[in-house]
C-alpha cells in the first residue's frame, strides 16, 4: 500500500509539473501574503509537512493535523524575511481540545514591511514624511477526528492589507483531511507510521481596494464645482492552491521496544491556480521526540535558472526544533524552533519561534 500510494503521488506530480502550473498567471494574484508560513517549525519542511504536520501549526497547512493537538497549545514565531529587505512577519496562535468534541485554534499573523517614503507627482524625491504599510491574517478554524485514522478540519481567515489612504479586506477559507495508519507500540509487528494528506488554501471571493487613495477631485463642468470622482479599481484573486502529500516515518531503534529513534520521508504535490506548480521532498530526522532535524527541497519548472525563476526562493529550506519537558511526567513541554528558506537575491529568510504544549 505504501509503494502504490507513493508512485501513484509521484507519476501525478511529475505529470502535472511538467504542465508548469498556471505560468500565463503568474503575478495576477493578491494577498500573496496567504502564501507564507509565518511558523518557524514547520516552514523547515515546506509544503512537504502539510501530510503529517500536527497541532497548532497544522493550521497553516493542512487542518486535519489540528485535531492532533495537544490539550493546549501555544506558539509564537519570528520570521526576519528576505533579509536585507528589512520586512518581519510575526505570528501568534492558540489550539485548546475541547475534550473530545474537536480542538478550536486562532491564529494571527502580521506582516511589518518598515518604512516607505511619500512621493507625489509634484514632489517625487519625497520629504513629506513616511507611511507604514500593514498586512494582517487572522484565522480561525477547528478540526475533529473522524476515525482512529482520519481526521479534518476548516479554518475561516480574515485578510487585511492597509496604507493610511487605502485598504483591502476579504476572507479566504482552508480545509484539510489527514490519513494516519498510527503504529501501535504494544504490537512489536507494526512499527512504522504513514500519513496522508489532501489540503485546499486560500478559496474565497475576489477583493479590490478602496479609500481615498483611489479617487481624484475635479471640476465638474456642468456645474463648475470641484467634486471627489472614485476609480474603479479591479479586483483580485487569491492564490488558491491544492496540496497532495504523503510521508512514512522508519523506526530505526535497534529493537522493538524503543521508538527513540525517527526518520520520516515526506513527498507533495502543490497545484497553484497562479504561479507554477512545485513538487517537495523532505527528510526529518526525531531522536527521543526532543530534538528534530528537518531539510527539504521545493522544485518547480525554472527553479534553477535566475532568468526563468519566478520567485526569489530557490527551494532550499531547513530547520531544527528542540523540545523539553516541563514536568516529570513529561506531559508539558516547551519548544524552541528555527529555519532557514534560501534565496536570491537576498540573505534568505530566517524564523524563530517558540512553543508551548500542556497536556
Amino acid at each position: 500500500m505504501i509503494k502504490k500510494i507513493y508512485i501513484t503521488i509521484l507519476v501525478a506530480s511529475f505529470s502535472l509539473t511538467a504542465m508548469a502550473g498556471n505560468p500565463d498567471r503568474i503575478g495576477q494574484s493578491g494577498a500573496s501574503q496567504l502564501m507564507i508560513n509565518p511558523w518557524a517549525m514547520s516552514s523547515g519542511l515546506g509544503w512537504a509537512a502539510q501530510s503529517n504536520v500536527r497541532g497548532l501549526e497544522a493550521a497553516f497547512f493542512n487542518m486535519g493535523g489540528l485535531a492532533h493537538a495537544r490539550r493546549t497549545e501555544l506558539g509564537f514565531s519570528n520570521t526576519n524575511w528576505l533579509v536585507g529587505t528589512d520586512v518581519q512577519i510575526n505570528s501568534f496562535g492558540f489550539a485548546q481540545s475541547l475534550g473530545g468534541e474537536g480542538v478550536l485554534a486562532l491564529t494571527v499573523m502580521t506582516m511589518d514591511l518598515g518604512e516607505i517614503e511619500v512621493t507625489t507627482y509634484e514632489q517625487p524625491g519625497g520629504g513629506l514624511g513616511t507611511i507604514s504599510p500593514q498586512n494582517t491574517n487572522i484565522g480561525l478554524g477547528y478540526a475533529k477526528k473522524f476515525t482512529k485514522t482520519i481526521s479534518g478540519g476548516v479554518l475561516v481567515r480574515v485578510h487585511s492589507e492597509a496604507i493610511p489612504n487605502a485598504s483591502v479586506q476579504g476572507i479566504a477559507i482552508d480545509a484539510g483531511i489527514q490519513y494516519s495508519e498510527t503504529s501501535d507500540k504494544t504490537d512489536k509487528l507494526k512499527k512504522d507510521d504513514i500519513k496522508f494528506g489532501i489540503s485546499m488554501k486560500n478559496v474565497g471571493p475576489d477583493a479590490s481596494y478602496s479609500g481615498d487613495g483611489v479617487t481624484f477631485k475635479a471640476t465638474n463642468p456642468n456645474n463648475d464645482v470641484q467634486q471627489s470622482f472614485l476609480f474603479r479599481t479591479a479586483g483580485f484573486g487569491l492564490p488558491t492552491l491544492i496540496n497532495i502529500g504523503a510521508s512514512y516515518d522508519f523506526r530505526l531503534d535497534n529493537t522493538k521496544e524503543t521508538y527513540d529513534k525517527r526518520l520520516t520521508t515526506a513527498l507533495n504535490f502543490t497545484s497553484n491556480s497562479y504561479t507554477r506548480n512545485q513538487l517537495t521532498a523532505g527528510l526529518e530526522f526525531g531522536y527521543k521526540e526532543i530534538l528534530k532535524l528537518r531539510g527539504a527541497f521545493a522544485y518547480e519548472d525554472g527553479i534553477f535558472s535566475s532568468d526563468d525563476r519566478t520567485s526569489a526562493l530557490t527551494g532550499l529550506v531547513a530547520g531544527f526544533s528542540i523540545e523539553l519537558p516541563m514536568s516529570k511526567n513529561n506531559d508539558n513541554k516547551f519548544g524552541v524552533d528555527y529555519s532557514y528558506r534560501a534565496s536570491n537575491p537576498f540573505g534568505g529568510c530566517h524564523g524563530i519561534g517558540v512553543r508551548i504544549l500542556v497536556d
